[in-house]
C-alpha cells in the first residue's frame, strides 16, 4: 500500500479494486437495499450522490496524516460488484468498515472481505492494529468482526462497540 491510494488484493473468490468514481452506477444498484442502512443511517444514494462522493474518497483526505483507502469487492465467478470495504488509516491505526449488497449477504462475503482487508492491512507493515465500531444490534456484522479477528473491547463509540486486532508482530498480541 502507498500513501497516495490503496493497492488492489484478492480473496479466494473477491477481488478488492481500488474504488474510483466509475464504479458509482453499479455501487449504487448493489447498495439500493434501504436495509443496508438500518444500523448506520442514511439511506440508499442516487448514482451521481455516489460518484460525488467517490470523486471526494479518491482525492483523499484533507488531512495529511489520514489516508482513506476504499476498495469495491468484485466477485469473480460472475464478474459483478457486491459491495464494498475501507480503511482510514492515521498512523499505525486503521478504522474499517464493510458493507456487502443484499444480493449478495448469507454467502461468506463480508466474512471473507473484511478477513481479506485485515490481513492486506497487518501484511503491509504500516498498520499495527486494525478497529472497527459495530452496532450492539447488528450480530450479523460483528460475526464478520470475529472472523476477521477483531475482538470486541469495553470502549463504545456513539452507541457503537469497538472492536479491534492488534498484529502480533507489534509484541501487543490481539
Amino acid at each position: 500500500m502507498t500513501n497516495h491510494g490503496p493497492e488492489a488484493f484478492s480473496t479466494e473468490r473477491l477481488d478488492a479494486l481500488p474504488l474510483r468514481a466509475v464504479h458509482a452506477d453499479e455501487m449504487a444498484a448493489v447498495l439500493a437495499d434501504p436495509a443496508l442502512h438500518r444500523f448506520t443511517g442514511g439511506a440508499p444514494e442516487t448514482p451521481d450522490a455516489l460518484r460525488a462522493r467517490y470523486t471526494r474518497w479518491e482525492s483523499g483526505s484533507p488531512d495529511p496524516a489520514e489516508r482513506w483507502w476504499n476498495w469495491v469487492l468484485r466477485v469473480r465467478a460472475d464478474g459483478r460488484l457486491a459491495g464494498w470495504v475501507q480503511a482510514t488509516v492515521a498512523g499505525p491505526q486503521a478504522e474499517v468498515a464493510w458493507v456487502v449488497g443484499t444480493e449478495w449477504q448469507g454467502m461468506g462475503h463480508a466474512k471473507e472481505a473484511a478477513a481479506g482487508l485485515v490481513a492486506h492491512l497487518l501484511a503491509g507493515g504500516t498498520v499495527r492494529t486494525v478497529v472497527a465500531h459495530i452496532h450492539p444490534g447488528h450480530a450479523a456484522s460483528a460475526a464478520v468482526a470475529a472472523a476477521a479477528g477483531l475482538v470486541p473491547t469495553d470502549t463504545w463509540e456513539d452507541g457503537e462497540r469497538r472492536w479491534h486486532r492488534t498484529d502480533a508482530a507489534s509484541g501487543a498480541g490481539r
